[in-house]
């Protein structure tokens, strides 16, 4: 039909329909009899899939991943790399924004009981690292998690934190005893420090900053 005020009129009927209105031919049907060929035949069978492909590996824990709320939970290695292929990359957050990946049913607070009496390795890097080093050291350890390269330290583990802020960004690892003084060398850039601190001073610090108690 043509709007109103431009002419309106019922030609709309005698005029040929668009392309796409027009009916297509459809192809002529085989005949019963028709010879089918090997070759065909082959083609038309669907290829049937590795049953292999479709099977979950689990992980040691289940994990789930915040952000500033629970977003997802995973307990296999395919569920994790679907959660972290359909995310934003850290370095892409907007400042103040936080990712945390915590064993399930640990909260990512201090006062949780698995995080109480615990405290954090504690990494941080100036903004303008942020591109270069974010996302590779917050994958490595999302990586050390659900992986196997904790295993002689599971139990100690609770979850990690990346935090993206306006000056410059940390990455932390949550563990649920600050007493365990063991710790392991560990392949990292020159300049970087790798610093200890309990939860409990994290809490009760009063400045911006909260002193270490071991530093790597």
């Amino acid at each position: 039909l043509e709007p109103r005020g431009q002419g309106y009129s019922m030609s709309h009927r005698t005029r040929p329909q668009p392309h796409f209105y027009q009916k297509i031919k459809p192809e002529a049907a085989p005949t019963p009899n028709s010879p089918t060929t090997e070759e065909e035949k082959t083609e038309s069978h669907q290829e049937v899939a590795n049953p292999e492909h479709y099977i979950k590996h689990p992980l040691q824990n289940r994990w789930a991943l915040w952000f500033f709320l629970k977003m997802k939970k995973s307990d296999t290695v395919e569920d994790f790399w679907a959660l972290y292929n359909h995310i934003q990359l850290s370095s892409n957050l907007m400042p103040g924004c936080d990712y945390s990946l915590f064993k399930d049913g640990i909260e990512t607070t201090w006062e949780d009981d698995k995080n109480k009496r615990g405290g954090r390795w504690l990494i941080t890097l100036n903004k303008q690292r942020r591109r270069s080093d974010l996302d590779r050291f917050w994958l490595e350890t999302l990586l050390c998690l659900t992986g196997k390269s904790s295993d002689d330290y599971s139990d100690d583990v609770c979850g990690a934190v990346v935090n993206v802020r306006a000056k410059c960004d940390k990455r932390a690892m949550w563990t649920t005893e600050c007493e365990n003084k063991e710790v392991e060398r560990l392949g990292l850039p020159p300049k970087i420090v790798i610093g200890y601190q309990s939860h409990a001073d994290t809490a009760t610090k009063s400045g911006s900053t909260t002193k270490n108690t071991f530093v790597v």
